[in-house]
């Protein structure tokens, strides 16, 4: 019997999320590529792996057996490299790395100064949305996940390095573009694009409008930020983002940032990791870099910058906290 950590890292992604496509998404592979390498590992074990139920592929009997399996062998591995990685200090290494995809549009900056003053580490990178980035963070899949607040529930460490203020958005000649103290209640009148549900940028949001007794009336639900600024773009209704996705087309004013009271609300991305969960040389590195740059970015605004804590409030309900 030969079979691969490739075909189980593959296995593992598509047992995950019951799709062939969206583990093609994760791992920046072709779909026909993921499905020959499942069928390589059934092939190899001698058993079907993946029932197929509906439009979801659940695992067999055998294939749970076979998720246990790889979840072992893969963390295995993975320590066994940490150990190495540690020998050898930041002259070599593996950093993995899962954050959502509203954070590409910060992290890479910082990531590009840490390997270019640590050309040894080799980086992987997952770019997903935030029920990904929860199921990753819970497993332990990567050193660290970035996302907005970890949801209770969750026994995690977290560490806040960046600010992430969401705003609300409207082409240029919208009636409200021109408006200033714009109050909610007149907000909450117009159509909204919203990312789709669990993401952590419309959780906010509609907390925010519900804490205020009121409900945005959903145009359209789209799973990209990119696709959000086109549709606004083209005159279907506001949105709320994070300021980072709006440097190109804020700097260019084919949006424009409403002022709406109360806006924009102040979040702060995490670096998080399961407690207990020890950290490689290369992981300690870069979240010491982005504790830095966080460092930096408060010391001239008179704020106090939280230190790593445990597992955040709820995703979906109580209040917002930053740490």
């Amino acid at each position: 019997m030969r079979i691969s950590l490739r075909q189980l890292s593959v296995f593992l992604s598509v047992a995950r999320h019951q799709s062939y496509t969206r583990a093609a998404e994760e791992l920046n592979l072709t779909q026909p590529a993921v499905f020959t390498q499942v069928k390589q590992l059934e092939e190899s074990l001698g058993v079907p792996l993946l029932d197929r139920i509906g439009k979801r592929m659940q695992p067999t009997e055998a294939g749970r057996v076979v998720v246990e399996g790889a979840r072992e062998t893969l963390d295995a591995v993975g320590r066994m490299e940490m150990r190495l990685a540690d020998m050898r200090g930041l002259r070599e290494g593996r950093l993995t790395l899962a954050i959502v995809s509203t954070a590409q549009y910060f992290l890479p900056r910082l990531l590009g100064q840490f390997c270019d003053a640590n050309p040894g580490i080799e980086v992987a990178l997952t770019v997903t949305n935030r029920q990904a980035v929860l199921a990753r963070l819970a497993a332990g899949e990567d050193d660290l996940c970035i996302l907005g607040t970890p949801p209770e529930g969750l026994d995690v460490v977290a560490a806040a390095i960046a600010d992430n203020p969401l705003v609300i958005i409207a082409r240029p000649d919208h009636p409200l573009a021109s408006e200033t103290e714009i109050p909610p209640e007149r907000v909450a009148e117009e159509a909204f694009i919203l990312r789709e549900r669990g993401s952590g940028t419309r959780l906010a949001v509609e907390r925010f409008f519900r804490a205020r007794g009121l409900t945005l009336p959903v145009r359209m639900e789209l799973g990209s930020n990119e696709a959000i600024k086109q549709a606004v773009i083209g005159g279907l209704g506001l949105a709320a983002l994070s300021r980072d996705t709006l440097a190109l087309e804020g700097a260019v004013g084919i949006v424009r940032v409403l002022d709406v009271a109360g806006f924009p609300l102040l979040r702060q991305w995490q670096a998080a990791y399961p407690r207990g969960k020890h950290l490689s040389v290369a992981a300690e590195a870069f979240l010491d870099h982005l504790a830095a740059h966080a460092r930096d970015a408060v010391r001239d605004s008179g704020r106090v910058l939280p230190g790593r804590t445990g597992a955040a409030m709820a995703g979906s309900e109580g209040p917002l906290r930053e740490t």
